[in-house]
């Protein structure tokens, strides 16, 4: 446990270093939120509420997601390690003393602190430039149950993520597998819009998927537009959908990564 905690303080240090890309990476997060407002407030021109959301509860919706989609840096993984494997040297972290998908892990839990401190100071700002009424629910549990929700999500996305980077063991270009990814993540975790706004089917499609309890339940559970009951199968889904993605990393790990020999292209 002690490796995986060094590993944690390296990437913690390093962030204060890189601290440009911490700036811009807050930066883009304000600036779809700024897009958000203008939007919504247009469309809410003369409507008190849609379907269920007034202009502060949707304000309140896009911070908090925005908030939750930037702490999610498990992207990164995926091309770390497609670089790697591609120059020769992902071979650095297979001589390490630790799990290699622990490494990553450890890494992007290192990462995540520095950009609370600047997200949540963002999120401030913007709570007080835009005189947002911002909502957000005081029940102890569905906070704690929003929040384990979060952490298992956050855990799929890291274990999504390192699964198609090392898709590049038999694969020579994952490029679009990202892109597809990426795209269709952005979509089904309610980071355009809420998924509340769908066709009930393709809700009742998304909670059998894990997409749906990323972001978009805590963010929903926060502002009070969700029943509190959806957490207990949010946990269940989440932590079924982990297992198997956790078996289907074993799996390929174990048939592929035999066909790494070390040497870039």
């Amino acid at each position: 446990m002690n490796k995986y905690i060094e590993v944690m303080k390296v990437y913690f240090k390093v962030q204060f270093i890189w601290r440009a890309d911490v700036l811009f990476s807050v930066f883009f997060s304000v600036t779809r939120i700024i897009f958000a407002y203008l939007l919504w407030n247009a469309i809410f021109a003369g409507e008190s509420m849609i379907n269920g959301f007034s202009l502060n509860s949707m304000m309140s919706y896009y911070i908090i997601q925005s908030f939750l989609s930037q702490m999610d840096m498990s992207k990164k993984i995926s091309t770390e390690i497609s670089m790697s494997v591609r120059q020769g040297t992902f071979t650095k972290y297979l001589i390490l003393p630790i799990n290699t998908e622990g490494y990553f892990i450890s890494m992007m839990l290192g990462k995540i602190p520095s950009y609370l401190v600047w997200d949540i100071l963002s999120a401030m700002v913007w709570v007080l430039v835009f005189r947002i009424d911002f909502v957000f629910i005081t029940n102890l549990s569905a906070i704690i149950g929003a929040l384990c929700l979060i952490v298992l999500g956050f855990l799929f996305m890291i274990q999504l993520n390192f699964l198609l980077g090392i898709l590049v063991f038999k694969y020579e270009e994952i490029s679009t597998f990202l892109l597809i990814k990426d795209n269709v993540v952005l979509l089904v975790t309610g980071g355009i819009i809420p998924l509340a706004l769908f066709p009930e089917w393709i809700l009742n499609i998304m909670k059998m998927l894990p997409f749906y309890y990323i972001t978009y339940l805590p963010s929903m559970i926060f502002i009070g537009q969700s029943c509190v009951n959806e957490i207990i199968t949010g946990l269940i889904v989440m932590i079924f959908w982990c297992g198997m993605m956790q078996i289907s990393i074993i799996k390929y790990w174990k048939n592929n990564v035999k066909m790494y020999d070390g040497v870039g292209i």
